[in-house]
């Protein structure tokens, strides 16, 4: 990912090119006194569970009036994901 360095006087002048700059993937490493004192950089996407996209889409199916078709085979094998899905119990770090 690519950096580029500001100053905090051209990032208070224009904020909405420090914006633009992060949504094309850049970070903007923010210096006051020739030294860094903050990173502006996109923030991470939404993480959702299984449960919660499933749950998702049945309200969306609601709002729609009908249910999205998947292909039989794909949906067969996300319905053996979901009944076949067990807790994730990462191990722990010692």
């Amino acid at each position: 990912m690519a950096q580029v360095h500001m100053t905090e006087a051209e990032v208070a002048s224009d904020f909405a090119a420090v914006l633009r700059k992060v949504e094309h993937g850049e970070e903007v490493v923010v210096n006051s006194d020739g030294r860094a004192v903050a990173v502006i950089k996109a923030a991470d996407p939404e993480r959702r569970t299984l449960s919660q996209l499933i749950e998702l889409a049945g309200e969306r199916e609601k709002r729609r009036g009908y249910a999205v078709t998947l292909d039989e085979d794909y949906a067969a094998d996300v319905e053996q994901i979901v009944r076949e899905r067990k807790p994730w119990t990462p191990s722990s770090w010692e």
